[in-house]
């Protein structure tokens, strides 16, 4: 496993785990990002990322992305 910050564009990505509060998982799961969900980074920014998730753009800044892991 690995953090979704460090994963390459255009590949397709399963999310295997969601750290953090309570708080933070329950806005990630609010986003979309729940365990077993596929999505795929669009674009990396400088840490920040745009990825598609459930037929949706989000971005993400490096802190949130490094709270996902693929």
């Amino acid at each position: 496993m690995m953090p979704l910050a460090f994963a390459d564009s255009g590949q397709l990505l399963k999310i295997q785990k969601i750290t953090g509060n309570d708080e933070t998982r329950q806005h990630l799961a609010t986003l979309g990002f729940v365990t077993g969900e596929e999505i795929s980074i669009i674009n990396k920014n400088g840490g920040n990322l745009i990825v598609n998730v459930k037929d949706s753009r989000i971005a993400l800044d490096k802190t949130l992305a490094n709270r996902i892991f693929i």
